[in-house]
This record gives C-alpha cells, structure tokens and sequence, in this order.
C-alpha cells in the first residue's frame, strides 16, 4: 500500500509541483486545500485550514507524514497569524501520530527580517507538538509561480534600464524550483534527515542586481544598465515594486525587508542525504522560462 503524505498548501506554488512529484515515485497524495470542491490538483481533496484548528485533526487522520508549506505575506498580521497556524498544526500532527512534519522555511543568518524571524519562529512552534520536524531553509525559488522570481522577471520585461536600492547589493543564493521538489522528496524517508535543519542552495551565489541583469541577457538579449540610489528606503522600494510588478505593496514591502539580509548556504549537510547537483541560476532562469511558457500554452 502506497504511504499517505498529506501537503499543505497543495494548490500553491511549491504545492502544486511537489503532490505531482509525490505521485508520481507512488506516494498516496492527500491534498490538503481549503477548497476540496473547486481542487483540480494531483492527489486526493482534504479539506483542512491551518487557520482554522478544529479542521486539521480530520484532515491528519489518514496520513504518515506532513508537508507544511503555509505562510503569509500579504496580511499585516502574517507574524501573529502564522505562529497560531503553526502550533495548531504541530499539536494536531502529535494527536493524530505523524511520523514527521516537513518545513520549507528560508535562509539567513544575522539581521533578520520580520518576513524571516516568522519563519525562523514557525520552524520551532511546529516542533512544539513532538512530531520530528525537518526543516529545508532555501533563499529565492525560481520557478514559474513564485513571487520572488516574478519580480524579477517582471522588473527585467518592464523596464529598459533601473535605478536601484541598496538592497540589490546583497548577496542570495537562489535555487531552482526542480531541486527545491528534490530536496523535499529525499528527506520524507531517511532517518537521518529526521527532524534535522537543512540549508538548501543553487550553485551560484549572487546579488539581486546580478540576477536581474543575467535574467535581461539570458532571455532579451540586452544589457540592462542600473543606477544605485542608496537612500531609496524599503516603503518607497515597495511602492516602485507593486507599480511596475503585479505583486500587491503589502507583499513588496515584506520581501524588499528580506531582501537585505544575506541569504547563502553555510552548511552543506544535505548533501550527505540527498546527493546530486543542484542547477546553476542561468538554467534555473531558463527552466522557469520554460514552465511559463507550458502554463501559458494550457491556458
């Protein structure tokens, strides 16, 4: 009998892609979705709500395992929100006897923004419960759908030339969506990868500016000149984001506050339970061209 992993977040960016994986090396998929009648995903409707707690015990009945892949950027509350969220779905995966919860949660160190002390936090309050938690910390994800790679993709299509802000100085590592599904995948069975923290990583490591004028070779073929305007402050940064991107001002301010906190790979543990090169950024941008241009031939 297939092993039941249940996912949440599964009609989301990471979600979407990793039930389709799951099913396919034959994992029983439980799709974890506050729309159950509307899910047209891989896998099987569960309905559930991290923010609603009564919700989770029927929703963690059938599985072994868990993916958690819940966050929010787009509320003022999100930090409150999202430790509520978090020790509510610890406690309910303890009632209901998983085996281990997976986190994907994100990088850094020193200086950390209140988009990535939230994260940072949520790893802890999902531990609270006493089901193992493995925690996979990556930087920027790029891939069709995700947020971060969208303003980057979207900055570079909109705008012949840029001035920028300090932050696009600091240095990130980003990873390509394809090995952020590995990495997931290759530790819901290892025992030694059970309640560990990973760092997981691209192989190049860049600023933000280098991504930007990599992403204008890469695909349209030109420079992309930038003029740095240091005292551009992060509410005005967001301001210039949500107008010239889609993503609401919010979400912008959010990102562009972890955007100036160094987000590289220290420890290379994952390496010893996953093995395998990850894509360096230039194919990580062109495989995330690739499933734009496959999401716009479906629709």
């Amino acid at each position: 009998m297939a092993r039941p992993v249940l996912v949440t977040g599964a009609s989301g960016f990471v979600g979407s892609h990793l039930t389709e994986a799951l099913d396919a090396q034959g994992y029983s998929v439980l799709a974890m979705t506050r729309h159950p009648d509307t899910y047209s995903g891989v896998g099987k409707p569960i309905f559930g709500d991290v923010y609603e707690p009564a919700s989770l015990s029927q929703a963690l009945a059938d599985a072994d395992s868990a993916y958690y892949l819940v966050h929010s950027l787009s509320r003022p509350d999100f930090v409150e929100k999202d430790a509520e969220a978090a020790l509510a779905f610890g406690r309910a995966a303890a009632d209901a006897g998983l085996e281990r919860v997976i986190y994907l949660g994100g990088l850094g160190r020193d200086n950390l923004s209140a988009h990535l002390k939230s994260r940072r936090e949520v790893e802890h309050l999902l531990a609270r419960g006493g089901v193992p938690v493995t925690t996979l910390r990556a930087a920027i994800v790029i891939g069709h759908g995700s947020i971060s790679w969208e303003i980057t993709r979207q900055l570079v299509a909109h705008l012949p030339a840029m001035v920028v802000p300090k932050w696009a100085t600091t240095r990130t590592q980003p990873i390509a969506l394809s090995d952020v599904i590995r990495y997931l995948i290759g530790v819901l069975e290892p025992e030694e990868a059970k309640g560990g923290i990973f760092e997981i990583g691209g192989r190049d490591v860049l600023t933000y500016a280098e991504m930007m004028r990599r992403v204008a070779h890469l695909h349209h073929h030109r420079a992309l000149p930038m003029l740095g305007v240091p005292l551009l402050t992060p509410r005005l940064s967001s301001y210039w984001l949500a107008l010239v991107t889609d993503v609401d001002t919010a979400t912008a301010r959010n990102l562009v506050d972890s955007m100036s906190t160094e987000v590289v790979v220290t420890d290379h543990a994952i390496a010893e339970i996953v093995p395998g090169s990850p894509l360096g950024y230039d194919d990580a941008v062109r495989e995330a061209f690739r499933q734009r241009a496959a999401a716009q031939t479906r629709s």
